[in-house]
């Protein structure tokens, strides 16, 4: 296959975020949370919080929807849509198809039937750089043909237990990204480093429990006629519900998962690293000193700035400014490296990085939450964002990408900003639209964190698409889940 010498990469990017969110004053009051340790401290202002008839594939459906609208793209221009997330609802049908699904009959009427008939879809799922993997994979595909064009859709759920230590870090949305040759917004450069581990930082299983066991802790609270375990279940077999299976054991899922934050912190941090020696090892030419922007995963707004100390350090060791930086921060010791990090914090020199090429790319985070596969690329939109708004980014401007997923998996790759990367962006930006989402008190959040809440919040703004129903009743349909595209609420 004849690969063009083309530049490849991000041509356009719309995002969605949902149209509720709880101030972060209100949740640190409810918890009984000094508000600056997560203001000051943390970099939160808000989250975002899907409503009652949201969930993943309707906030990619509407990113995607808003993309093709904003660049009069057809579905028959679209060769693959793929999908990063780890927010999925069904263990063999993915998210993408879900959303395949909303758009053909979002489009159908103007493009007919089998407008999506040859658009090739799949998810791609390692936590939160599972989108990040299918950019990687979605710019060999266009690389290989110049008609080629690909949409990449990072669309993800953030939610934790309530009264937990990551409540506070939740999140919502979906940004989509046109990816295809001689782009406008972005060239990525070829060289991509990566470092790879398998650790329980963070993983969200399948929690079992025994059905027996199940039975006996009711019967404890309950009059169960006073049957013993297995009676109940062969009289339950067969009929209706929970209870109506054979197995001796049940596999349930939630969306909350199981973590270890200082470690799962570590991980980030030590992942990164080996995946920055190893895009350098690859030919990669670029640091954290030399890309004018720096795009992180960010699980909470400052998370970078707090974890890039180290990295910070080892970029002034390989560009022969260790003795600059001990002007500042003090003789590096052999040991208490903690100490003398914290130190380096403080420093002019490192403030200064941070405000020049981190704090643009946090503005998103600190109101949206952490967005799982989504976060990276809302920090990009942020970045750009800022940018543009600030002029205080050329064309030509590099940006250097460090993606990190629980697991765990790092991601280091460059890019160039294009000529033309003010007027691919949206004309309406999306820190301009956070100002208008509705504000949720501490009861409705919740309520419909529990899943009580089953009627919309809030009235549909900007027009979306929304989940109409999932099927209950036992049989071929059980599980199927309907939407509809909802206008935007008329409003006196």
């Amino acid at each position: 296959m004849h690969i063009s010498p083309s530049p490849v990469g991000i041509d356009a990017m719309a995002a969605y975020v949902p149209g509720l969110m709880l101030p972060i004053d209100t949740l640190a009051e409810a918890r009984q949370i000094e508000y600056a340790k997560l203001n000051k401290g943390l970099g939160l202002q808000a989250m975002a919080v899907p409503d009652a008839d949201e969930d993943a594939a309707t906030l990619g459906a509407t990113a995607v929807q808003r993309l093709m609208e904003q660049q009069e793209l057809e579905p028959g221009q679209i060769g693959r849509l793929y999908v990063g997330t780890e927010s999925a609802f069904d263990g063999a049908k993915p998210v993408a198809s879900y959303i395949l699904g909303m758009l053909r009959d979002h489009y159908s009427p103007i493009y007919g039937a089998d407008c999506f008939r040859h658009c090739d879809v799949t998810d791609l799922t390692f936590a939160c750089i599972g989108a990040v993997d299918a950019l990687q994979n979605s710019l060999d595909w266009v690389a290989g043909h110049p008609d080629r064009q690909a949409i990449v859709l990072a669309t993800d759920i953030a939610k934790y237990e309530l009264g937990s230590s990551g409540e506070y870090t939740q999140g919502a949305g979906a940004v989509a990204l046109l990816v295809r040759q001689n782009p406008r917004l972005l060239a990525i450069a070829p060289h991509w480093g990566v470092a790879t581990e398998a650790v329980y930082a963070f993983f969200q299983p399948r929690r079992r429990f025994a059905t027996r066991e199940l039975i006996a802790q009711l019967q404890e609270v309950l009059p169960i006629n006073g049957q013993e375990p297995e009676q109940l279940l062969a009289q339950m077999e067969g009929g209706e519900g929970f209870w109506a299976h054979p197995e001796a054991e049940v596999y349930i899922h939630r969306d909350q998962p199981v973590f270890d934050g200082p470690y799962s912190n570590a991980c980030y941090r030590e992942r990164v690293g080996q995946a920055l020696q190893h895009f350098r090892q690859v030919g990669g030419r670029e640091d954290l000193l030399s890309w004018d922007r720096l795009v992180f995963h960010l699980p909470y707004a400052y998370q970078a700035r707090r974890m890039a100390t180290s990295l910070f350090v080892e970029a002034c060791r390989q560009n022969g400014r260790l003795a600059e930086l001990e002007g500042q921060a003090g003789p590096m010791p052999a040991e208490d490296t903690a100490t003398y990090l914290k130190a380096v914090s403080k420093t002019d020199g490192y403030r200064t990085f941070v405000a020049e090429k981190i704090e643009p790319g946090e503005r998103i985070s600190s109101r949206v939450g952490n967005g799982y596969t989504a976060s990276i690329f809302l920090s990009l939109l942020s970045t750009l964002e800022a940018g543009r708004r600030e002029a205080n980014l050329p064309e030509g401007a590099r940006l250097g990408f460090l993606a990190y997923g629980s697991g765990s998996k790092a991601k280091v790759f460059s890019a160039r900003l294009q000529p033309a990367w003010r007027n691919a962006l949206p004309a309406s930006g999306l820190l301009d639209t956070l100002d208008n989402r509705y504000v949720l008190d501490f009861a409705a959040y919740a309520h419909l964190h529990r899943g009580e809440q089953k009627t919309p919040v809030a009235p549909c703004q900007g027009g979306s698409f929304r989940l109409r129903g999932v099927e209950h009743k036992r049989g071929e349909r059980y599980g199927r889940r309907t939407y509809l595209w909802e206008k935007a609420a008329v409003t006196a």
